[in-house]
């Protein structure tokens, strides 16, 4: 019984980080669509802008790079504005997001 009850708690704690990621995931759309999209694209950049495509890039350079231009340790003009109004949960949620995309 004692094992089942295990179990049964495996179960759902691997159920709830699923949901975790899965929200971090979806937040971290909504934030990409509302801050980044405009000069990234999703899975490619705009047309008219020079600047890089963020699918498939690895998550924790995304993260580092987004926290040294939100510091301003990173220097542009335009990320430092942009990733100045980032939380630490926005970052990590955008990172996720852009990490799991196909470039």
């Amino acid at each position: 019984m004692r094992v089942f009850a295990l179990s049964g708690l495996l179960l759902i704690n691997l159920l709830f980080a699923h949901n975790a990621i899965a929200a971090s995931i979806f937040a971290g759309q909504a934030k990409a669509a509302a801050v980044c999209s405009q000069c990234h694209g999703i899975n490619r950049p705009s047309a008219d802008a020079p600047f890089p495509s963020l699918a498939g890039r690895d998550a924790a350079y995304l993260k580092t790079a987004l926290k040294q231009y939100r510091d301003k340790t990173r220097k542009s003009e335009i990320m430092n504005a942009m990733a100045g109004s980032l939380s630490d949960d926005d970052i990590s949620n955008v990172a996720t997001y852009y990490a799991r995309l196909k470039p």
